[in-house]
Protein backbone atom coordinates (compact mmCIF):
# COMPACT_ATOMS: atom_id res chain seq x y z
CA UNK A 1 0.00 0.00 0.00
CA UNK A 2 1.43 3.47 -1.26
CA UNK A 3 1.35 6.33 0.95
CA UNK A 4 0.50 9.93 -0.34
CA UNK A 5 3.20 12.26 -1.11
CA UNK A 6 0.92 15.20 0.07
CA UNK A 7 0.89 13.24 3.64
CA UNK A 8 4.47 13.25 3.82
CA UNK A 9 5.02 16.89 2.69
CA UNK A 10 2.45 18.08 5.64
CA UNK A 11 4.55 16.02 7.87
CA UNK A 12 7.31 17.63 6.99
CA UNK A 13 5.95 21.13 7.30
CA UNK A 14 6.66 21.84 3.02
CA UNK A 15 5.16 24.74 2.08
CA UNK A 16 3.22 25.24 -1.65
CA UNK A 17 5.62 26.80 -3.85
CA UNK A 18 4.46 29.54 -5.73
CA UNK A 19 4.78 29.10 -9.43
CA UNK A 20 3.74 31.97 -11.80
CA UNK A 21 1.95 30.58 -15.22
CA UNK A 22 3.17 31.60 -18.15
CA UNK A 23 0.55 33.93 -20.22
CA UNK A 24 1.00 31.91 -23.21
CA UNK A 25 -2.32 30.28 -22.34
CA UNK A 26 -4.02 32.82 -23.89
CA UNK A 27 -7.58 31.16 -23.39
CA UNK A 28 -7.17 28.77 -26.15
CA UNK A 29 -6.50 25.03 -26.40
CA UNK A 30 -3.78 23.76 -27.89
CA UNK A 31 -3.19 20.53 -29.19
CA UNK A 32 0.35 19.76 -27.61
CA UNK A 33 -0.69 20.28 -23.47
CA UNK A 34 0.09 17.79 -21.25
CA UNK A 35 -1.99 18.20 -17.62
CA UNK A 36 -0.51 17.44 -14.57
CA UNK A 37 -2.13 16.70 -11.39
CA UNK A 38 -0.50 18.39 -8.39
CA UNK A 39 -1.76 16.53 -5.54
CA UNK A 40 -0.73 18.65 -2.42
CA UNK A 41 -1.79 21.88 -4.09
CA UNK A 42 -5.62 20.69 -5.16
CA UNK A 43 -4.65 21.61 -8.41
CA UNK A 44 -3.62 20.81 -12.64
CA UNK A 45 -0.93 22.21 -14.10
CA UNK A 46 -1.22 22.53 -17.69
CA UNK A 47 2.55 22.20 -19.86
CA UNK A 48 2.57 23.76 -23.41
CA UNK A 49 4.56 20.93 -24.89
CA UNK A 50 6.29 22.70 -27.50
CA UNK A 51 7.91 25.56 -25.29
CA UNK A 52 7.72 23.15 -22.35
CA UNK A 53 6.64 25.84 -19.76
CA UNK A 54 3.35 25.85 -17.40
CA UNK A 55 0.97 28.28 -19.04
CA UNK A 56 -1.93 27.27 -16.59
CA UNK A 57 -2.70 26.44 -13.00
CA UNK A 58 -6.67 25.27 -12.79
CA UNK A 59 -7.84 24.56 -8.91
CA UNK A 60 -9.94 21.34 -8.52
CA UNK A 61 -11.38 19.53 -5.36
CA UNK A 62 -9.38 17.84 -2.63
CA UNK A 63 -6.73 15.82 -2.95
CA UNK A 64 -6.56 15.22 -6.86
CA UNK A 65 -4.59 11.72 -7.92
CA UNK A 66 -5.59 11.37 -11.75
CA UNK A 67 -6.40 12.30 -14.85
CA UNK A 68 -7.54 11.67 -18.53
CA UNK A 69 -8.22 13.52 -21.19
CA UNK A 70 -11.19 13.29 -23.81
CA UNK A 71 -9.85 11.78 -27.22
CA UNK A 72 -10.80 15.23 -29.39
CA UNK A 73 -8.85 17.39 -26.40
CA UNK A 74 -11.09 19.46 -25.16
CA UNK A 75 -11.86 17.99 -22.02
CA UNK A 76 -9.90 16.64 -19.28
CA UNK A 77 -11.02 14.49 -16.30
CA UNK A 78 -9.42 14.33 -12.58
CA UNK A 79 -10.65 12.39 -9.65
CA UNK A 80 -10.27 14.30 -6.24
CA UNK A 81 -9.78 11.21 -4.04
CA UNK A 82 -10.24 13.50 -1.08
CA UNK A 83 -14.22 14.70 -2.04
CA UNK A 84 -14.79 11.94 -3.80
CA UNK A 85 -15.84 13.56 -6.99
CA UNK A 86 -14.46 14.09 -10.65
CA UNK A 87 -13.45 17.57 -11.99
CA UNK A 88 -14.39 18.27 -16.03
CA UNK A 89 -12.05 20.97 -17.30
CA UNK A 90 -13.31 22.57 -20.61
CA UNK A 91 -9.50 22.67 -21.64
CA UNK A 92 -10.32 25.69 -24.31
CA UNK A 93 -10.86 27.78 -21.47
CA UNK A 94 -9.71 26.16 -18.51
CA UNK A 95 -12.57 26.18 -16.54
CA UNK A 96 -14.25 23.31 -14.48
CA UNK A 97 -17.46 23.11 -16.26
CA UNK A 98 -19.10 20.30 -13.62
CA UNK A 99 -18.41 18.83 -10.43
CA UNK A 100 -19.32 14.98 -10.37
CA UNK A 101 -19.84 12.29 -7.46
CA UNK A 102 -18.75 8.91 -8.07
CA UNK A 103 -17.44 6.27 -5.71
CA UNK A 104 -15.44 6.80 -2.83
CA UNK A 105 -11.69 7.78 -2.89
CA UNK A 106 -11.61 7.90 -6.98
CA UNK A 107 -8.03 7.42 -7.85
CA UNK A 108 -7.49 5.94 -12.01
CA UNK A 109 -9.90 7.63 -14.26
CA UNK A 110 -10.21 6.77 -18.11
CA UNK A 111 -12.37 7.41 -21.24
CA UNK A 112 -13.84 5.41 -24.14
CA UNK A 113 -12.22 6.22 -27.82
CA UNK A 114 -15.97 7.96 -28.79
CA UNK A 115 -15.61 9.68 -25.79
CA UNK A 116 -18.93 8.98 -24.57
CA UNK A 117 -18.00 7.20 -21.58
CA UNK A 118 -15.50 7.61 -18.70
CA UNK A 119 -14.36 5.36 -16.16
CA UNK A 120 -13.48 5.63 -12.33
CA UNK A 121 -11.83 3.41 -10.33
CA UNK A 122 -12.79 4.16 -6.20
CA UNK A 123 -10.08 2.52 -4.57
CA UNK A 124 -12.64 2.69 -1.20
CA UNK A 125 -15.73 1.56 -2.52
CA UNK A 126 -14.10 -1.09 -4.65
CA UNK A 127 -16.09 -0.01 -7.88
CA UNK A 128 -16.11 1.12 -10.73
CA UNK A 129 -18.61 4.41 -11.68
CA UNK A 130 -19.15 4.87 -14.93
CA UNK A 131 -20.36 8.30 -16.41
CA UNK A 132 -21.82 9.87 -19.87
CA UNK A 133 -19.57 12.48 -20.41
CA UNK A 134 -21.99 14.33 -22.79
CA UNK A 135 -24.87 14.49 -19.18
CA UNK A 136 -22.01 14.61 -17.08
CA UNK A 137 -23.91 12.64 -15.36
CA UNK A 138 -23.12 8.60 -13.32
CA UNK A 139 -24.55 6.34 -15.05
CA UNK A 140 -23.70 3.09 -13.15
CA UNK A 141 -21.67 1.52 -10.25
CA UNK A 142 -19.82 -2.10 -11.38
CA UNK A 143 -18.37 -3.87 -8.14
CA UNK A 144 -14.88 -4.95 -8.88
CA UNK A 145 -12.23 -6.63 -6.47
CA UNK A 146 -9.90 -5.15 -3.35
CA UNK A 147 -8.87 -1.52 -3.43
CA UNK A 148 -9.20 -0.34 -7.47
CA UNK A 149 -5.96 1.84 -8.37
CA UNK A 150 -5.92 2.49 -11.80
CA UNK A 151 -8.19 1.82 -14.88
CA UNK A 152 -7.83 1.83 -18.80
CA UNK A 153 -9.79 1.05 -22.19
CA UNK A 154 -9.06 -1.13 -25.26
CA UNK A 155 -9.10 0.63 -28.02
CA UNK A 156 -12.48 -0.01 -29.60
CA UNK A 157 -14.29 0.74 -26.22
CA UNK A 158 -15.32 -2.84 -25.39
CA UNK A 159 -13.85 -3.86 -22.87
CA UNK A 160 -12.27 -1.98 -19.42
CA UNK A 161 -9.58 -3.05 -17.16
CA UNK A 162 -8.99 -2.04 -13.57
CA UNK A 163 -5.67 -2.89 -11.34
CA UNK A 164 -6.80 -4.41 -7.84
CA UNK A 165 -4.47 -3.07 -5.40
CA UNK A 166 -5.24 -5.58 -2.28
CA UNK A 167 -6.63 -8.90 -4.33
CA UNK A 168 -3.07 -8.77 -6.46
CA UNK A 169 -5.59 -9.16 -10.03
CA UNK A 170 -6.84 -7.26 -12.66
CA UNK A 171 -10.64 -7.04 -13.29
CA UNK A 172 -11.80 -6.86 -17.24
CA UNK A 173 -15.02 -5.81 -17.69
CA UNK A 174 -17.39 -5.87 -20.77
CA UNK A 175 -18.46 -2.14 -21.14
CA UNK A 176 -21.31 -3.23 -23.41
CA UNK A 177 -22.97 -4.99 -19.90
CA UNK A 178 -20.99 -2.86 -17.58
CA UNK A 179 -20.28 -6.34 -15.81
CA UNK A 180 -16.66 -8.17 -14.92
CA UNK A 181 -16.34 -10.99 -17.30
CA UNK A 182 -12.64 -12.36 -15.94
CA UNK A 183 -10.32 -11.73 -13.35
CA UNK A 184 -6.52 -12.21 -14.43
CA UNK A 185 -4.34 -12.79 -11.53
CA UNK A 186 -0.97 -10.59 -11.94
CA UNK A 187 1.61 -9.82 -8.78
CA UNK A 188 1.58 -8.05 -5.50
CA UNK A 189 -0.01 -4.48 -5.57
CA UNK A 190 -1.00 -3.79 -8.76
CA UNK A 191 -0.72 -0.13 -9.32
CA UNK A 192 -0.37 1.78 -12.86
CA UNK A 193 -1.87 -0.31 -16.15
CA UNK A 194 -1.72 0.76 -19.96
CA UNK A 195 -2.96 -0.63 -22.63
CA UNK A 196 -1.40 -0.98 -26.70
CA UNK A 197 -2.29 0.88 -29.29
CA UNK A 198 -3.91 -1.82 -30.91
CA UNK A 199 -5.04 -3.85 -28.32
CA UNK A 200 -3.41 -6.88 -28.12
CA UNK A 201 -1.32 -5.76 -25.05
CA UNK A 202 -1.75 -5.00 -21.46
CA UNK A 203 0.70 -3.64 -19.45
CA UNK A 204 0.43 -3.30 -15.11
CA UNK A 205 3.05 -2.23 -12.92
CA UNK A 206 3.03 -4.85 -9.62
CA UNK A 207 4.78 -2.33 -7.09
CA UNK A 208 5.38 -4.83 -4.22
CA UNK A 209 7.23 -6.92 -7.19
CA UNK A 210 9.24 -4.14 -8.55
CA UNK A 211 8.47 -5.91 -12.08
CA UNK A 212 5.67 -5.03 -15.10
CA UNK A 213 3.16 -8.20 -16.35
CA UNK A 214 2.49 -8.88 -19.87
CA UNK A 215 -1.21 -9.66 -20.39
CA UNK A 216 -2.40 -10.97 -23.54
CA UNK A 217 -6.15 -9.87 -24.65
CA UNK A 218 -6.87 -12.32 -26.21
CA UNK A 219 -6.48 -15.14 -23.89
CA UNK A 220 -6.87 -12.63 -20.52
CA UNK A 221 -3.51 -14.09 -19.84
CA UNK A 222 -0.05 -12.85 -18.19
CA UNK A 223 2.26 -14.03 -21.48
CA UNK A 224 5.64 -12.35 -19.40
CA UNK A 225 6.74 -10.53 -16.49
CA UNK A 226 9.48 -8.11 -16.83
CA UNK A 227 11.67 -6.75 -14.54
CA UNK A 228 11.97 -3.24 -13.76
CA UNK A 229 12.70 -0.61 -11.49
CA UNK A 230 11.82 -0.59 -7.39
CA UNK A 231 8.15 0.33 -6.94
CA UNK A 232 7.26 0.84 -10.37
CA UNK A 233 3.58 2.98 -10.84
CA UNK A 234 2.79 4.94 -13.78
CA UNK A 235 3.26 3.57 -17.06
CA UNK A 236 2.54 4.70 -20.61
CA UNK A 237 2.82 3.08 -23.66
CA UNK A 238 4.36 5.04 -26.58
CA UNK A 239 1.89 5.93 -29.85
CA UNK A 240 3.70 3.21 -32.29
CA UNK A 241 3.36 0.32 -29.39
CA UNK A 242 7.35 -0.12 -29.13
CA UNK A 243 8.11 1.56 -26.21
CA UNK A 244 6.64 1.47 -22.51
CA UNK A 245 7.49 3.77 -20.25
CA UNK A 246 7.82 2.66 -16.42
CA UNK A 247 7.77 5.51 -13.36
CA UNK A 248 9.66 3.53 -10.71
CA UNK A 249 9.07 5.45 -7.46
CA UNK A 250 11.52 3.81 -5.16
CA UNK A 251 14.70 3.77 -7.70
CA UNK A 252 14.33 7.33 -8.81
CA UNK A 253 14.33 6.23 -12.21
CA UNK A 254 12.34 5.29 -15.44
CA UNK A 255 12.23 2.12 -17.47
CA UNK A 256 12.61 1.52 -20.98
CA UNK A 257 10.54 -1.30 -22.03
CA UNK A 258 11.14 -2.84 -25.67
CA UNK A 259 7.97 -4.55 -26.61
CA UNK A 260 8.91 -6.73 -29.26
CA UNK A 261 11.26 -8.57 -26.83
CA UNK A 262 9.87 -7.71 -23.01
CA UNK A 263 13.02 -6.76 -21.79
CA UNK A 264 14.12 -3.38 -20.24
CA UNK A 265 16.21 -1.51 -22.75
CA UNK A 266 17.31 1.77 -20.87
CA UNK A 267 16.68 3.24 -17.31
CA UNK A 268 16.90 6.81 -16.94
CA UNK A 269 17.36 8.19 -13.66
CA UNK A 270 14.92 10.86 -12.54
CA UNK A 271 14.16 12.85 -9.42
CA UNK A 272 12.43 12.23 -6.34
CA UNK A 273 9.97 9.69 -6.64
CA UNK A 274 8.58 9.56 -9.64
CA UNK A 275 4.84 8.94 -9.83
CA UNK A 276 3.00 9.20 -13.28
CA UNK A 277 4.48 9.02 -16.76
CA UNK A 278 2.95 10.04 -20.24
CA UNK A 279 4.10 10.54 -23.83
CA UNK A 280 3.78 14.10 -25.40
CA UNK A 281 1.10 13.96 -28.59
CA UNK A 282 4.01 14.27 -31.37
CA UNK A 283 5.56 11.37 -29.40
CA UNK A 284 8.99 13.17 -28.98
CA UNK A 285 8.83 13.37 -25.13
CA UNK A 286 8.16 11.07 -22.28
CA UNK A 287 7.10 13.65 -19.33
CA UNK A 288 7.79 12.15 -15.43
CA UNK A 289 6.13 13.13 -12.45
CA UNK A 290 8.21 13.31 -9.72
CA UNK A 291 6.25 13.54 -6.54
CA UNK A 292 8.50 14.92 -4.03
CA UNK A 293 10.61 17.29 -6.11
CA UNK A 294 8.08 19.53 -7.19
CA UNK A 295 8.83 19.09 -10.63
CA UNK A 296 8.33 17.29 -14.18
CA UNK A 297 11.09 15.45 -15.84
CA UNK A 298 11.31 15.77 -19.69
CA UNK A 299 13.11 12.28 -21.56
CA UNK A 300 13.79 12.31 -25.36
CA UNK A 301 11.80 9.80 -26.57
CA UNK A 302 14.41 8.96 -29.56
CA UNK A 303 17.76 8.73 -27.54
CA UNK A 304 15.88 7.42 -23.90
CA UNK A 305 18.10 10.27 -22.06
CA UNK A 306 17.11 13.08 -20.22
CA UNK A 307 16.81 16.57 -21.34
CA UNK A 308 18.54 19.53 -19.10
CA UNK A 309 15.17 21.04 -18.91
CA UNK A 310 12.98 19.85 -15.39
CA UNK A 311 9.75 21.91 -15.13
CA UNK A 312 8.72 23.07 -12.11
CA UNK A 313 5.23 22.52 -10.32
CA UNK A 314 3.32 23.34 -7.83
CA UNK A 315 3.37 20.27 -4.65
CA UNK A 316 3.19 16.97 -5.09
CA UNK A 317 2.68 15.87 -8.85
CA UNK A 318 0.92 12.94 -9.27
CA UNK A 319 -1.13 11.61 -12.12
CA UNK A 320 -0.38 13.14 -15.92
CA UNK A 321 -2.33 13.05 -19.08
CA UNK A 322 -1.56 14.05 -22.60
CA UNK A 323 -4.17 13.77 -25.71
CA UNK A 324 -4.24 10.61 -27.65
CA UNK A 325 -1.59 11.36 -30.88
CA UNK A 326 -4.49 10.81 -33.15
CA UNK A 327 -5.93 14.50 -31.83
CA UNK A 328 -2.12 15.72 -32.16
CA UNK A 329 -1.74 14.75 -35.44
CA UNK A 330 -5.21 16.39 -36.06
CA UNK A 331 -4.28 19.66 -35.73
CA UNK A 332 -0.43 19.62 -37.33
CA UNK A 333 -2.55 17.97 -40.92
Amino acid sequence: MWIRASTLAAAAGLTIPALTPSPAWAHTHQPGQVYVIDDGSNDVAVIDSKTNSVVAIIPVDTSPVGIAVSPDGRRAYVTNSGSDSVSVIDTKHGDIIATIAVGHMPYGIAVSPDGQRVYVSSNGSNNVSVIDAKANALLAFIPVDGDPYSIAVSPDGQRIYATNDSTNNVSVIDSRTNSVIATIPVNNNPAGIAVSPDGRRIYVTNSDSGNVSVIDTRTNAVIATITVGETPYGVAVSSNGRRIYVANNGSNDVSVIDSRTNSVIATIPVNNNPFGVAVSPDGRHAYVTNANSNNVSVIDTKTNDLTTLTIPVRLSPFGIAAPPARHYRHHRS
